[in-house]
């Protein structure tokens, strides 16, 4: 039994005739089909490179167009040719010029020599097709496609969108069951020749030739006819992206082609000179009765499509900036954001970075310059303290401060004084966790010894900004952990709040701490509150917070009892 291989060639010639050499070599005879729209000058060499091989062919040529018949009549000619000339070949393969052989060839025919009646062809019908990318499924076969989807785009579209307002439909030929899948298959000379020689040929192509893309649907639906074994599948190895275009493997992928365990691979870089090397290389390691199993590297692909789709999370860089709502998760990493807590307690910051494993910076939107951990100029990743540089792209700022410092868990401060630029970001970003504490920012204004008008409409502002950014952090899109309290409530009991927090940064803050931070002073805060209530400004989101002359006295932490099992 001998296995014979059509080749489709448009373009790498050098390499094609590399690879019908190699097959030629092997015992398998080649029918070569050359795109016309080749130079003559370049199809002579080219038939020159094989003129020592009587048992290569070359077919008559037509002129090839992606998505059109005439790829289907390349196959014909050249399959017609091969049933012809060969007479001892048994199953046809179709290759293109970018194909490359993976294992030996003896090894391809002793499998198909133990399979003389099975067609191997993905067919699928066109309900169970879910590769079809940015295409057409059931129209491409009740619809006309006489233009050229690449070379006349606006004219195909607007015909495509005529015949849908027109409601016109084709009617399939009696008899056919419209499939579709690979281009590459490997047919019986039984089936093959059965379908070249049906007495309904004409009326076959005559329709199939206003289908779309039929090449990936002629032979898979004929086939059907015919075949009395059918395995839907492709033997060769041909993977494509997530807009239906090929990948393209290059040196690199020498290691993940050979544990495919695949027969033929496409699409090969003509200029990747080790795979090429390596595969047509005299003395391959034999693998014998390795099933083809293309799903060992699926994984793979599934990976890259997802690192091309979706990039790597928090990394936004030029060459590939995520579209808008497309991304799952805004940073690379988690962090941490307090709201009000500096204004509550005392050095917080420093507090703070005593009792988690975390670096703490303060308000990183602050008016004015940065306040990095340490009060540096400069941060991990060249990030400058300079708020105009800042405040170019805040939402890039905060990405990069994340990525740069991944493996370290971040924490900062933010109040409604900063800038709020950055609060739809946290707060659809799952690796936020943002505590707030509400109304704070009236104790800056308790402090001041300005203007009792204007402190009252500062008070209005930033009670509006924070209700702003409240209503971002309780939308249904947020989907960071938010924990939020009225100052008020926080001031009663501290240190639960405190704790809770503090459990979920990081593992250094496992004992219960034995002390809050320590408080700013209250004294008067009280009537401060009601005199802004008085000139009509209400501070709702401090809670409610006792209007009296007297300090407000935090309730002391109630120890909870525990049983101890022996």
């Amino acid at each position: 039994m001998s296995v014979g291989v059509v080749m489709l060639v448009h373009t790498a010639l050098e390499r094609a005739a590399q690879v019908a050499r190699h097959w030629s070599d092997s015992g398998c005879p080649v029918v070569i089909h050359v795109d016309k729209r080749v130079s003559r000058s370049g199809y002579a060499s080219f038939v020159a490179a094989l003129d020592d091989l009587p048992d290569i062919l070359f077919s008559e040529r037509h002129r090839c167009e992606w998505g059109t018949w005439s790829l289907v009549a390349a196959s014909q000619t050249a399959s017609a040719l091969m049933l012809a000339r060969f007479a001892q070949v048994q199953h046809v393969y179709l290759a293109s010029g970018s194909c490359l052989p993976l294992r030996p060839v003896s090894e391809l025919i002793d499998y198909l020599s133990g399979r003389p009646r099975t067609d191997f062809i993905e067919s699928a019908t066109i309900e169970d097709v879910p590769w079809t990318t940015g295409g057409l499924d059931a129209e491409r076969f009740t619809l006309r496609f006489p233009l050229s989807w690449k070379r006349h785009r606006r004219a195909f579209d607007a015909y495509v969108a005529l015949q849908r307002k027109l409601r016109i439909k084709r009617r399939m030929p009696e008899g056919l069951v419209p499939h579709l899948g690979s281009q590459w298959w490997c047919l019986t000379r039984q089936t093959l020749t059965a379908i070249l020689e049906d007495p309904d040929r004409e009326i076959y192509d005559r329709y199939f030739s206003r289908v779309w893309i039929p090449d990936e649907s002629y032979y898979q639906t004929l086939v059907r006819l015919y075949s009395d074994h059918i395995e839907s599948r492709s033997l060769t190895l041909s993977k494509f992206d997530f807009e239906g275009k090929p990948h393209v493997f290059y040196d690199d992928h020498l290691q993940l082609l050979r544990r495919s365990d695949c027969f033929v691979a496409r699409k090969i870089w003509p200029h990747a000179h080790r795979l090429y090397d390596s595969f047509l290389a005299p003395g391959q390691t034999l693998m014998h009765d390795a099933e083809p199993n293309p799903g060992k590297i699926d994984r793979i692909f599934s990976k890259a499509v997802e690192r091309r789709t979706k990039g790597r999370p928090g990394l936004y860089m030029q060459s590939r900036f995520p579209r808008w709502g497309h991304e799952q998760v805004k940073t690379c990493a988690p962090y941490s954001v307090f709201e009000g807590f500096s204004d509550l307690f005392e050095n917080f910051d420093l507090w703070l970075s005593q009792v988690v494993n975390a670096r703490v910076h303060g308000h990183l939107f602050a008016p004015g310059d940065v306040q990095f951990h340490g009060g540096g100029a400069v941060f991990t990743g060249a990030l400058s303290h300079s708020g105009d540089i800042r405040d170019y792209n805040a939402k890039a700022f905060l990405t990069s401060l994340i990525w740069n410092t991944r493996g370290e868990r971040q924490c900062f401060q933010f109040s409604p004084r900063d800038n709020q630029e950055v609060t739809w970001l946290m707060a659809e970003d799952p690796n936020a966790q943002i505590s707030v504490i509400t109304g704070t920012w009236a104790l800056a204004l308790f402090r001041s010894k300005g203007n009792f008008d204007q402190i009252r409409k500062e008070a209005a502002r930033l009670q509006r900004i924070e209700n702003d950014h409240m209503q971002a952090l309780q939308s249904p899109h947020a989907r960071a952990r938010v924990r939020v309290w009225s100052m008020a409530d926080f001031i009663e009991s501290p240190m639960e709040p405190l704790q809770s927090v503090l459990d979920e940064i990081g593992p250094r803050a496992t004992q219960r701490i034995s002390e809050a931070p320590k408080m700013v002073d209250l004294n008067g805060f009280g009537r401060f509150l009601q005199n802004l209530k008085n000139q009509g400004m209400h501070p709702y989101s401090v809670g409610d917070y006792p209007m009296t002359g007297e300090a407000f006295e935090p309730r002391q932490l109630r120890r909870r009892a525990y049983v101890v099992k022996s």
